[in-house]
């Protein structure tokens, strides 16, 4: 049962591969690698959507959630848009690409690249962002260094392409399992370099999943890489230089002042503060929220009611995706912002639990699109980590990547436990 494991798709082999490499490796260097390589993804679906479309049907069933949650959220966007008024077309810009980043699983199964140019690109592109948030950090002297981008944003990615490099490492052999491990250490490097605390709370998260699926880190060099992380991040704190100690012990002291009516305006505070204006927003508009003209004027009547300190008519967003959705889409919106989150980690999840004996090249991305899932939802607890379009799109076009190299894998088990049989027969 050996599903067109070759054809013409693999004419493309040379673009796919750069791809599967540029995007992460793109991402937190430049300005234009997450848009150019989703074009090029989608230019690749195009040229191959006759295999794409055939693998497609055939995995259709263990897809079809995912797609659909991602079709729901565009829907939930339009519905929005023709229901408010002073809602523009650009609200459909984010939601409608990550749609559209579906077409990079269509190119990935058409064309059938190998994983390691993905792996490459993580390991890459992690060591690319922490070497440049280093320079910031401690050549330039910038306090907070986030490339060219936000430094939480950018300290939260990296930091997620180091982890997924973990998961990578049981696709390397022998001494060449050191590679991954060092995308996993620049990861964490690269975070603590930009001083954000709220991604580390993705580690721990990620550590329970890989405690949990622990068969898939086989072999000494990379739980070693795994525990070596884990200690760079606890070291972090004693070593005065990286300001992580400085930082945590600052949101402590931001939360108990914030509670005892001190100053509220600090990191911890400014959030807090911005929560308890959301919730009473959220009592207002429960099921499906309000617009973004509406939530304007109502946080304004508050701060000048006395209810809400009024710095907080200074932010664009609430500091927290699960506060985001609720205010502006209700519970409506909550649950369609939380399928795009939900299904796909359960479809890596199921792969992991059914298959704890499978070879690598089907356990690795499943581990990575877990971590890859489960770390954007860490960040989204201090963050709205879905509020640029760059980040949003990291998260949609690496999905799909790794949904449709599972899948590959899968085609490729399943041709290999035919072959015997096959022979037999004949």
């Amino acid at each position: 049962m050996n599903h067109t494991l070759s054809g013409p798709a693999r004419g493309n082999s040379l673009l796919i591969h750069l791809l599967l490499f540029c995007l992460p490796f793109l991402t937190l260097i430049s300005s234009f690698g997450v848009g150019l390589c989703s074009f090029a993804f989608l230019l690749a679906a195009v040229l191959t959507r006759r295999e794409g479309m055939a693998a497609l049907r055939r995995h259709w069933p263990q897809v079809r959630g995912v797609l659909l949650a991602f079709g729901l959220g565009l829907a939930f966007a339009v519905l929005l848009m023709v229901l408010r008024h002073g809602v523009h077309l650009r609200a459909l810009e984010k939601p409608g690409r990550m749609l559209a980043a579906a077409t990079v699983m269509l190119a990935v199964l058409a064309c059938r690249p190998s994983r390691r140019a993905l792996w490459w690109g993580l390991i890459a592109g992690a060591v690319a962002g922490a070497a440049f948030s280093v320079y910031q950090r401690w050549g330039m002297g910038m306090q907070r260094p986030g490339g060219l981008i936000n430094s939480i944003t950018f300290g939260d990615i990296v930091l997620c392409m180091g982890l997924m490099c973990l998961a990578a490492g049981s696709d390397f052999k022998g001494r060449q399992a050191l590679w991954p491990a060092l995308g996993a250490l620049a990861g964490l490097v690269g975070s603590i370099a930009t001083g954000t605390r709220g991604g580390w709370v993705a580690v721990l998260f990620a550590g329970v999943l890989m405690v949990s699926y622990g068969h898939v880190l086989r072999g000494r060099p990379r739980q070693c890489a795994a525990l070596a992380a884990l200690a760079l991040l606890a070291a972090s704190y004693f070593v005065p230089q990286t300001g992580a100690r400085q930082r945590l012990e600052q949101g402590v002291a931001d939360v108990q002042t914030y509670f005892g009516g001190g100053n509220a305006y600090s990191n911890m505070g400014v959030r807090l503060e911005l929560w308890r204006g959301a919730a009473m927003l959220i009592e207002r508009h429960p099921l499906s929220g309000a617009a973004a003209p509406q939530v304007k004027a109502e946080l304004v009547e508050l701060a000048a009611g006395g209810k809400l300190d009024p710095f907080v008519l200074q932010f664009d967003h609430f500091h927290n995706d699960i506060v985001q959705a609720l205010v502006y889409g209700g519970v409506l919106g909550l649950l369609v912002w939380g399928a795009t989150l939900l299904l796909p980690l359960l479809f890596f999840l199921r792969i992991l639990r059914r298959r704890p004996d499978a070879a690598a090249g089907l356990l690795a991305p499943a581990l990575a699109g877990a971590l890859l899932v489960v770390c954007y939802f860490s960040f989204g607890l201090t963050e709205v980590i879905f509020w640029s379009v760059r980040s949003t799109m990291f998260y949609a076009l690496m999905l799909f990547l790794l949904m449709g190299l599972c899948l590959n894998a899968q085609d490729e088990a399943a041709a290999a436990a035919a072959a015997p049989a096959d022979k037999a027969a004949a």
